[in-house]
């Protein structure tokens, strides 16, 4: 079974930048379409992307397409979330999870939170 744990949130300036990890576990998660989802206070959990299993194609949220990169390096087990031109609305905790064959993200980290100020 895949573990995922996110690391890279903090505090930043808006307009600034931030780079998120999301370290797997297990020799299988090159298996698996990798998905970036966040909650803000208040609101609903929302899809940021997601990547294909070997990184060729990604989705975004409109919300974030042009400023968020999402990227992976299955040598590695690690997808990461670039984040660039941050926005304080962009501030949330940020999740990723691995979906599987039937397309169902069942498998979630413990989120990192994120937080821009203005």
């Amino acid at each position: 079974q895949v573990q995922l744990v996110e690391s890279g949130g903090g505090l930043v300036q808006a307009g600034g930048s931030l780079r998120l990890s999301c370290a797997a576990s297990g020799r299988t998660f090159s298996n698996y379409f990798v998905g970036w989802f966040r909650q803000a206070p208040g609101k609903e959990r929302e899809l940021v992307g997601r990547i294909s299993r070997n990184g060729v194609n990604t989705y975004y949220a409109d919300s974030v397409k042009g400023r968020f990169t999402i990227s992976r390096d299955n040598a590695k087990n690690t997808v990461y979330l670039q984040m660039n031109s941050l926005k304080p609305e962009d501030t949330a905790v940020y999740y990723c999870a691995a979906a599987n064959g039937a397309g169902t993200y069942n498998i979630w980290g413990q989120g990192t939170q994120v937080t821009v100020s203005s």
